[in-house]
C-alpha cells in the first residue's frame, strides 16, 4: 500500500509538465493493480479547490469519481488528527498526509514535495524513483505486487 499525495494527483489532473508524465504512469501501474494506493481524505478537497477553477466542476467531480475506482481513501479519526499535530513537521497538511499514510499502513508516501518529509516516520518517494529501478537494477521491484 502506497498514499498518494496531493501533488501527484494535481500533476495528473492538469497534466502539469514536466511532472505529469511520472505521475500519470504511477497512476495507470495501480490500476492495472501492481499496487494498492490510498489518499488522504482532506487530498479530495485539496484536488477539487485547486483543480476545479482550472478544469470545471464537472471535469473535477469526474477526475474524483474515477479516481477512487482504483484508489481507496484512507480511514482516519480523532485520533489521526492529534497523531499529525504531535509530528515534528513544519507543515501540518503533510503531517496530516502522514497520519493518513499510517491509517492505511501505507509503507510511503508518492510526492513531489520529499524536502518537507524529511522528519516524516514513513518515508516519502518521488514518481519517479518509484518508477526506476531499485538499487540493484530491478525494474518494478518498487512495486510491491510484482
Amino acid at each position: 500500500m502506497i498514499l498518494l499525495d496531493t501533488d501527484v494527483l494535481i500533476d495528473v489532473a492538469l497534466d502539469r509538465d514536466p511532472h505529469a508524465a511520472a505521475a500519470v504512469e504511477v497512476l495507470e501501474r495501480i490500476e492495472l493493480g501492481f499496487e494498492r494506493a490510498a489518499i488522504a481524505w482532506h487530498s479530495v478537497s485539496n484536488l477539487y479547490y485547486l483543480v476545479a477553477p482550472v478544469q470545471g466542476d464537472i471535469r473535477t467531480r469526474d477526475f474524483v469519481t474515477e479516481l477512487v475506482a482504483f484508489v481507496s481513501v484512507a480511514t482516519t479519526d480523532t485520533d489521526s488528527v492529534r497523531y499529525a499535530a504531535g509530528l515534528p513537521m513544519d507543515d501540518f497538511e503533510d503531517a496530516l498526509q502522514v497520519a493518513a499514510a499510517r491509517a492505511c499502513g501505507a509503507r510511503c508516501i508518492v510526492t513531489r514535495n520529499l524536502r518537507d518529509y524529511e522528519r516524516s516516520p514513513i518515508p516519502a518517494i518521488s514518481p519517479q524513483d518509484l518508477l526506476s529501478p531499485d538499487p540493484a537494477g530491478n525494474v518494478g521491484r518498487r512495486w510491491q505486487n510484482t
